[in-house]
Formats: C-alpha cells, sequence, structure tokens
C-alpha cells in the first residue's frame, strides 16, 4: 500500500519527521523560499498533509493542493492560516497549544525585565569599556516588583505570565480578554477590565492576543497616549496588533517610557527600521518558544495532528 505524501517545512524537529516516516513518505523543505522551488510544487500536488510554520496557507496556495487533508502549524498562532478557505475545501487546520505556554512565558517575562531594567544597554556598557566608576543616573531602570502588569489576550500564555508577575514579583494583575478568566482571577488576584482602564492604569502594558481582524492594530497611537509616560510597553503577541508608526511616534515624544518587542509586523525585520535605533527599546528576533526542548515538543504535537487525520481522525487541536 502507498504510503500518504506528507510535506514538512521550516523547523520540523528530526525526531517529529521520523515519526512521522514511520508510516508516511516524508519530504523536507529547510528554507522557507521553497514556495517557488518546482521540487515543493510537486510536492504539493501529490501531499496529503502540509506541516510547518509561516507559509500563507490560502485559495491560491489550496489551488495547488487537491490532495491536502490537513495543514497543522508548529505554532499556537495560526495567522498565516486562511480557516475559511480551508474549510470550504474539507481541509483541517491545526496549531499546537498548550505545549509552549511556559517557554514563552519565561521569554516574554525575561523579555520585560531586560527592558524595565535596561539590561541589553548597560550590559553594551560594560562591553565597550565604558564602566568607569558609577553607572550614571540616566542608565536608571525602573522597578518591576510590586507594580501593576496589564495583559493584553489572557490565554493560555497570558496566564502563565500573571502567575510568574504574581507570584515571583508581586505584581498586580489586570487584564482585558473578550471572556472572564476566574481561574486567573482567583489564582493571581487578576481583575478583568476594560482596555481604557488597563491602559491608564498600568505601569506594564503586555500584548497577548492573537492576529485578528479586531486585534490588527489595537494599539494604536490612542492606546499609546493612554498609557503612562513612565510604563514600559511589552509586544509578545503579533507584529499586526501593533501600529509600529503609532509606537514610533510614542517613544519619539516620550508618551510612554520603553517598549520590548518580540515580533514586528515584518520579519525578519528590516535593518533600517526605526524601532532599532532607539537604545531604550529592546528588539528579539520572534523567540518566545524557541528552545530546542519546546521546538521539538511543538513538532511532534503537530506531527500527531498529521496523524491523526491520516488515520480518519479529527486532530486533537483543530481550529
Amino acid at each position: 500500500m502507498e504510503k500518504p505524501l506528507v510535506a514538512a517545512y521550516n523547523r520540523v524537529s528530526r525526531e517529529a519527521r521520523e515519526k512521522l516516516a514511520e508510516t508516511c513518505e516524508v519530504r523536507y523543505f529547510e528554507r522557507s523560499e521553497t514556495l517557488e522551488d518546482p521540487a515543493f510544487r510537486e510536492t504539493m500536488a501529490e501531499a496529503e498533509a502540509i506541516i510547518g510554520i509561516e507559509y500563507e496557507i490560502d485559495e491560491a496556495f489550496l489551488k495547488q493542493a487537491p490532495h491536502l487533508r490537513i495543514a497543522a502549524n508548529v505554532s499556537v498562532g495560526y495567522d498565516n492560516l486562511d480557516l475559511e478557505a480551508l474549510k470550504a475545501r474539507g481541509v483541517y487546520a491545526s496549531n499546537t497549544p498548550g505545549v509552549l505556554n511556559d517557554t514563552t512565558a519565561d521569554a516574554i517575562f525575561g523579555l520585560l525585565l531586560a527592558t524595565a531594567r535596561r539590561i541589553p544597554e548597560t550590559d553594551r556598557y560594560v562591553k565597550d569599556g565604558r564602566w568607569q566608576n558609577t553607572l550614571p543616573d540616566d542608565y536608571f531602570g525602573v522597578d518591576v516588583h510590586h507594580r501593576t502588569l496589564g495583559i493584553i489576550g489572557m490565554g493560555r500564555i497570558g496566564e502563565a505570565i500573571a502567575k510568574r508577575a504574581r507570584f515571583g514579583f508581586d505584581m498586580d494583575i489586570l487584564y482585558y480578554n473578550r471572556s472572564q478568566k476566574r481561574e486567573a482571577e482567583e489564582k493571581y488576584g487578576a481583575s478583568r477590565t476594560a482596555l481604557e482602564p488597563l491602559l491608564e492604569r498600568s505601569d506594564f502594558v503586555c500584548t497577548m492576543t492573537p492576529l485578528t481582524k479586531e486585534t490588527y492594530h489595537l494599539m494604536d497611537e490612542a492606546a499609546f497616549r493612554r498609557m503612562k509616560s513612565s510604563a514600559v510597553f511589552i509586544n509578545g503577541s503579533r507584529g499586526g496588533v501593533v501600529d509600529e508608526e503609532a509606537l514610533i511616534k510614542a517613544l519619539q515624544n516620550r508618551w510612554i517610557r520603553s517598549a520590548g518587542l518580540d515580533v514586528f509586523s515584518e520579519e525578519p525585520v528590516p535593518s533600517d527600521h526605526p524601532l532599532l535605533a532607539f537604545p531604550h527599546v529592546v528588539t528579539l528576533p520572534h523567540i518566545g518558544s524557541f528552545t530546542e526542548e519546546n521546538e521539538n515538543n511543538m513538532s511532534l504535537r503537530a506531527a500527531e495532528n498529521v496523524l491523526q487525520v491520516l488515520n480518519g481522525q479529527v486532530p486533537q487541536d483543530q481550529l
């Protein structure tokens, strides 16, 4: 019996590929440029599953994949998947929720700390040989403990961040979310608010919401103007949640103190992007879930979704 063909691309771990290869034919395309690769197009003409991260799986893509049964993202995010087009074609879509919660929360809270205490700046101060005596006052950071953290998007990762903030740093937690999170309120003393009071009251504002039509440019000029001038902004969600022109204006005019960014509207971010010129902006290359152990766990979870569909089941992480 002929094995089903699976197309794997972009950061699908070796262990996950080997697991798939036990019952499937797996063709792996390592680099993102393969969308224009004739070999990739040939594979998609036959493939029953695609597993990976980043490709836009939309109607145009699906026309090249007539036998596709599942598009499995190795990510909790899925803004690259056109869910309506997939549903219309009878193709399952899946992501990897839960696997990366703690790993991503570690990274985003680390970004918050690095931004608040200006760790990259002071690290460079030492390495440049400028540390001769007492650090100048203009390198002062801000305290994190006993401050107020506002979380926009209280999903699983948002709750993991709230846990670190509450029990590690005695922070007060505000959150803005479509639905009430009673467990987070009970465990971490979190208070649900509207967006405006959250922005006005928080010392740290952290966006952790998915990118949707409703959240696109949620953080616009009006939002940044509502924040405290002493506040720190952290984006750990998706670049499109933030109007970057508004953020640049907020930093230039000191409407906010500083920002820490793990994501950008365009990735990789262009080297001449204005946000990279601010010394009080900490920039990371989208590393929220980027540890070897977690990347492997995400790949394995996505592979499980693929195998479930190929075995006639509904994927456990169906979108």
